[in-house]
């Protein structure tokens, strides 16, 4: 089993990981000022959903298809891109509302849990920094590498979720401040907008 010293080590880098500027934490920013901090964690947990999969891809060696497959690798990163500028185009028509239209989201839960899947799952790099992340934190004198894999997938689960949650509750709340103003709704959404469609622009440009 990994040792605890190097599980520690492992969650001081995930949690520095993510809170670097990147794809999903934007994400998690711009949905949760848009549509308050609840949608926010929803997304999140969305997004630590997706993480399972790239996860259980890395421990099974499914991910190497992505780091060897130029074609699949591209296709993955296309579909990803067509959802997040979708996504940009429901935020920039998205109208101003009242207090009360915005008490009661338009979106479902089922909905906003799934965004935040799709939004991860269809991330190529992910599974990409998975497989070149994970490794370093294993060793076959550990014993088996899958539950090695399995265990530093849920810590850095946790570290998402620390992260990520309090980006959602932080946003979350300046988001209901600025709903006061219908005006600085509409300059929250097309900023939405524009960061939904820059992370479309660099997820599809990106390299393997």
């Amino acid at each position: 089993m990994i040792p605890v010293e190097s599980l520690l080590g492992f969650l001081l880098t995930s949690l520095l990981l993510c809170l670097a500027p990147g794809p999903d934490n934007l994400f998690v920013l711009t949905q949760s000022a848009m549509y308050g901090r609840r949608p926010g964690l929803l997304v999140t947990l969305g997004l630590c959903t997706g993480l399972l999969v790239h996860t259980t891809a890395v421990a099974l060696g499914v991910a190497v298809i992505f780091q060897t497959s130029a074609s699949a690798f591209l296709l993955l990163k296309i579909v990803g891109a067509g959802y997040l500028l979708y996504l940009a185009w429901q935020a920039f028509r998205a109208p101003a509302v009242s207090m009360d239209e915005q008490s009661t989201s338009t979106l479902s839960q089922g909905a906003l849990y799934r965004r935040g899947i799709l939004m991860n799952v269809t991330n190529p790099k992910v599974s990409v920094f998975f497989l070149a992340f994970l490794p370093q934190f294993v060793s076959p004198e550990q014993g088996s590498l899958v539950p090695q894999f399995l265990v530093l997938g849920a810590v850095f689960i946790l570290a998402t979720l620390i992260v990520f949650g309090s980006i959602a509750c932080a946003a979350g709340t300046l988001g209901s401040w600025l709903g006061k103003s219908q005006r600085a709704q509409i300059v929250l959404n097309r900023g939405s907008a524009i960061v939904l469609a820059g992370l479309a622009v660099r997820l599809v440009t990106v390299q393997s």
